[in-house]
């Protein structure tokens, strides 16, 4: 048996700084339940609506609000476009995170790629980059175009940063583009499978087609942002 103390209940001396809400996978689409890519999980797409709702009414009604909700990507679901309902359903998800009091930050996942192309995307509600944080005199703390991701402070000493997981993907970027080129030859070069988003026999199983990756220049961005973060002896979330 273990003797060791556990961690104990928060001491009455602490002091509460703030709270944020997340939420993820919401993936909707006005459909009947079904299951998940590999059949071994029941996906509630219509009702997860309902969540949502139930999400935002308990967040706009707690006695200290959160400063802001992340909603970690997978909007809804890749369905939609099979059903040329892409746009509908995101309209309907968007109307409803209105309801919410406090600004909702959004990130990309493969289901957002499934629906949109990365331009779309960059020109829609999904785009919160104008909630960024600008750093006075600090120009390579500033993201580039090249990639979605940008950081903010919801509370001093604390800061944000949101990336892009799918920069280097083959989803939602045109086919003849070198971008595209470049991202297949990559997972191609890791995955020999004829079924792109089969990990089968992979040593790497992240190396499939529903995933995606960081560029090098993301990642130098994320190390400048750190490098002021850490003179600045701020804590940090990283957010994907």
């Amino acid at each position: 048996m273990d003797d060791k103390p556990g961690p104990g209940p928060v001491s009455e001396t602490s002091e509460f700084l703030f709270s944020f809400g997340v939420i993820a996978d919401i993936q909707y689409a006005d459909l009947e339940d079904g299951y998940n890519f590999q059949g071994n999980r029941r996906r509630y797409y219509r009702h997860s609506l309902l969540h949502l709702q139930g999400a935002i009414e308990h967040w706009n009604t707690e006695g200290s609000p959160p400063r802001c909700v992340l909603q970690l990507g997978d909007i809804i679901d890749g369905y939609n476009a099979q059903y040329k309902a892409s746009e509908k359903s995101l309209e309907l998800v968007m109307n409803t995170f209105q309801m919410l009091k406090v600004p909702v930050h959004h990130t990309w996942g493969n289901h957002e790629f499934y629906n949109f192309s990365r331009n779309y995307l960059t020109n829609s509600k999904l785009n919160t980059k104008f909630l960024e944080d600008q750093i006075v005199h600090h120009p390579e703390t500033v993201p580039s175009e090249n990639y979605y991701a940008y950081h903010f402070v919801p509370f001093p000493q604390f800061r944000f940063i949101l990336l892009d997981a799918y920069d280097l993907s083959v989803l939602g970027v045109d086919q003849s583009s070198a971008k595209y080129q470049q991202c297949l030859k990559i997972l191609k070069g890791h995955n020999p499978n004829s079924e792109l988003n089969s990990p089968q026999g992979l040593s790497e199983p992240q190396f499939v087609q529903f995933n995606g990756g960081f560029s090098q220049e993301q990642l130098n961005w994320l190390n400048e942002v750190l490098t002021f973060s850490d003179t600045n002896q701020e804590k940090v979330v990283i957010v994907r």
